[in-house]
């Protein structure tokens, strides 16, 4: 089944910053080359002149290395040196909750006043603010593309003294994502190919 990229499909770069580095704060993480995909992504979207949406977590949470004004707030380098070289729309985000579209300016909004029908989601945390865009921007109408090795989650601990390790907590929201039709789950070089 092929894969069409429009000509106007926003790529929503989520939470890449600096804060996720604190491996004493988040614990274990998954999918080294996470960065390498994502920065492959948006690259391809600079050279075909495609909206670039950039998403900052500014944290409210006491205590949080993505608190606003710290240094784990910022960008990671490689974002942050990628921000304005494209030659397509660029719309930076900020918000302090799990979905990019209950942020600042709105998401929604400039999606939709530029006829964009389509986005990818990648970045940081794939079962967290990455799942939580991708399901409201299906209850929203979009087409959601989510190149699962362009993210990556940390190993989590719940209820009932359950944990689950970062490679779980991908695989259920790839399967809640697909199996459910909020997103369609695909990889970052399917995409790359697409768009190209």
């Amino acid at each position: 089944m092929g894969m069409e990229i429009y000509e106007n499909t926003a790529l929503v770069v989520v939470d890449v910053q600096k804060g996720f580095d604190d491996e004493g704060f988040w614990g274990r993480r998954d999918n080294p080359g996470a960065e390498e995909n994502i920065a492959s992504l948006i690259d391809v979207w600079q050279e075909t002149g495609r909206p670039v949406v950039f998403v900052r977590h500014d944290s409210v949470q006491e205590g949080s290395p993505l608190a606003a004004g710290s240094a784990g707030n910022a960008f990671k380098d490689f974002v942050a040196e990628r921000r304005g070289k494209g030659s397509g729309p660029e719309l930076l985000v900020t918000k302090s909750v799990n979905s990019a579209f209950y942020g600042e300016p709105d998401l929604d909004a400039w999606l939709k006043g530029a006829g964009v029908r389509q986005i990818v989601v990648v970045g940081i945390q794939t079962n967290m603010c990455n799942e939580t865009t991708a399901r409201m921007g299906g209850n929203l109408g979009y087409e959601v593309l989510f190149p699962l090795d362009a993210m990556h989650t940390f190993d989590l601990a719940g209820p009932f003294g359950w944990t689950a390790t970062a490679e779980e907590l991908t695989r259920a929201t790839a399967v809640s994502l697909h199996g459910g039709r909020f997103a369609r789950v695909v990889t970052a070089r399917e995409v790359v190919a697409a768009a190209r």
